[in-house]
């Protein structure tokens, strides 16, 4: 069989990608008021329909799943309908996406929340390091409430009617966002999980709340159009694990029953180890699940060629090249110089570092 590429067609669960160059999830900040994705934002998907996949920003699955200015939601039926417009620009451009259903937990703020209190996570544990961002610029974080184990079917409910709604928007599909230590992550880490019932303790019952979200949002979908994100040593958003080789193995491998999509690992570059993120061999992992697996996290042209050939990874996600240069795949098959990303425009804003980053024109394609 001949070692596949980035231009290697491959099947993720129902998807039949036309290339293995996937755009990851990336916060923009420019939803509408009440959180409506606005028209920009159709443009802005559409223009880099040519991925093999898009995977749309965190998207959150209710106010209570809130902590962020100007990021989009799936909990309203304006939002339901400003996501519509997206989809059909995408699909008339010919692509494929999915949304990635997103709940904050303990990385919010009371500012965010309906009723003005305190986020909810696992155990009260407040993040020991950072801010959050809120309407009124950065505020520090506060001491998060445990969730009640009576609340925890709420919480698996809202994943479903977020999952029924991007059905009614027109998605190809859905990730459940379960890294970079939000709620789901927050439960799955023995560092910010420290119940006592079953959801705590061993990693059987810290994998209990992913799975049930799993079980409600493949019931709405089918698995097949159901992918999955962790990040296994990530440390952002002050995360940890005592063991996260034993703690990610257990939930990959527990996936293995549902026949995902696929399984979206973040793997930790030189830069995150100098910051404290814990190496977890990928080979390991990829031992554990089944079923296509996705990579992300600082891969390039050669790098994303590199994984593949070494069979690490099916599909490679990028995300600031992908900002930076709406046509990447085609940049990537004439191997040609790529946009610069302009770091200031990354978060909020309009039109500028947005939507105006220029295409491939015939003066930049190398011989």
């Amino acid at each position: 069989m001949k070692t596949p590429d980035l231009f290697t067609p491959v099947l993720l669960g129902a998807i039949e990608a036309p290339n293995r160059i996937v755009m990851a999830p990336l916060t923009r900040m420019r939803a509408g008021p009440g959180r409506v994705p606005t028209p920009l934002m159709a443009e802005y998907y559409a223009q880099r329909a040519a991925a093999g996949l898009i995977v749309s920003e965190a998207t959150a699955i209710s106010q209570q799943g809130t902590g962020c200015p100007n990021a989009p939601g799936i909990y309203t039926h304006d939002q339901s309908t400003g996501w519509q417009r997206v989809t059909e620009a995408v699909h008339q451009a010919g692509g494929r996406i999915f949304l990635q259903l997103w709940h904050m937990g303990r990385i919010s703020h009371p500012g965010f929340q309906s009723d003005g209190g305190v986020p909810v996570a696992p155990s009260a544990i407040a993040p020991r390091s950072g801010q959050v961002l809120t309407a009124n610029g950065m505020q520090p974080y506060v001491t998060p409430r445990a969730l009640k184990i009576e609340e925890l079917s709420g919480v698996v409910a809202q994943y479903a009617a977020a999952a029924q709604r991007a059905k009614t928007a027109g998605f190809d599909g859905v990730e459940i966002h379960n890294a970079n230590g939000y709620l789901l992550d927050q439960f799955l880490r023995d560092g910010t999980n420290q119940r006592t019932d079953e959801y705590g303790g061993p990693v059987r019952n810290r994998a209990r709340l992913t799975l049930e979200v799993v079980v409600a949002v493949t019931k709405v979908w089918g698995a097949d159009r159901v992918g999955i994100r962790f990040s296994p040593g990530g440390v952002f958003n002050d995360m940890h694990d005592s063991n996260p080789l034993a703690t990610f193995g257990h939930v990959l491998h527990e996936l293995n029953r549902f026949k995902l999509a696929y399984a979206h690992l973040i793997v930790s570059t030189e830069e995150d180890l100098k910051h404290g993120a814990v190496p977890v061999p990928l080979v390991a992992l990829r031992k554990e699940f089944h079923g296509p697996l996705m990579v992300a996290n600082g891969f390039n042209r050669a790098t994303g060629k590199q994984a593949l050939a070494e069979d690490l990874a099916d599909a490679v996600a990028f995300g600031r090249l992908f900002i930076a240069n709406p046509d990447l795949p085609e940049r990537f098959r004439l191997n040609s110089p790529l946009n610069p990303l302009d770091e200031a425009t990354l978060y909020g804003g309009a039109e500028t570092g947005y939507t105006d980053y220029p295409a491939l024109g015939p003066q930049l394609v190398q011989t």
